[in-house]
């Protein structure tokens, strides 16, 4: 892990709730792969904590994250951060199809992954159901299939939606995590008669206040035993999970 210190260049309103902050770029940072975050700090701030920003597009030239359209973030502002935390996603190499689904909170963690996917001529399905309808996807690349749902995870075509997808990304409200990953499990157990490992992953996001696996506050239970989600995540195998 690595400390830099990077600086807000501009900020871009992209939709009704959300804001992309434009940072300097870093060389350190153009291995970050999607899944993987930053514990950022900003300068001046009063926050206790570090926040987890995923970035949704990493160049030579920029850093872009995205965040709330309630939080105030000037340009200028530097910004001291820790990355990289966690894991990637573990996509399979054979990779034809994926389902992203957000319920009851922004897409953001699942955006930096659509780049490599479509240039790997994967098809994408990104599904908003809950709150998360309300996030408009104008800003996302237009070769992704966006499906709008309910909060009771109803959405058209759901059976064949599912049906066709290799592997399935989800994330959820962070306040709300584990009730709500029982509930898709409950779902997917409806909709296929097996659910294979390494097929149906949900992101977690508990708060990250050291991103070293050091103080036990992001701990995550497992059949196995226990891990942490700054180190081993943000996304792990439902299958593998105990979500009681």
């Amino acid at each position: 892990m690595r400390e830099l210190i990077l600086n807000i260049e501009r900020v871009r309103r992209v939709n009704e709730t959300h804001q992309h902050l434009i940072l300097s770029a870093d060389q350190a940072l153009l291995n970050l792969k999607a899944g993987q975050s930053l514990l950022a700090h900003v300068e001046g701030s009063s926050a206790y904590l570090r926040e987890q920003w995923f970035p949704i597009s990493i160049s030579k030239s920029e850093v872009v994250v995205e965040r709330p359209a309630d939080r105030l973030y000037m340009p200028a502002t530097t910004v001291h951060v820790l990355s990289m935390i966690g894991q990637p996603f573990r996509y399979r190499r054979t990779l034809r199809s994926v389902l992203l689904i957000a319920y009851n909170t922004s897409p953001t963690p699942l955006l930096l992954s659509i780049p490599a996917l479509l240039a790997n001529q994967v098809g994408v399905t990104l599904v908003l159901l809950g709150s998360a309808a309300s996030y408009k996807t104008e800003h996302i690349a237009p070769e992704i299939e966006v499906i709008i749902g309910d909060a009771d995870f109803n959405w058209a075509n759901r059976v064949t939606t599912v049906g066709w997808a290799d592997q399935i990304f989800i994330t959820v409200d962070p306040a709300d995590e584990l009730a709500s990953f029982r509930k898709l499990w409950a779902l997917f157990n409806q909709l296929r008669n097996e659910i294979p490992k390494a097929y149906l992953f949900g992101v977690f996001q508990p708060i990250l206040p050291c991103g070293v696996g050091a103080c036990g506050a992001c701990m995550i239970r497992t059949k196995s035993g226990t891990t942490f989600a700054c180190t081993q995540g943000p996304a792990f195998d439902l299958t593998e999970m105990h979500l009681t």
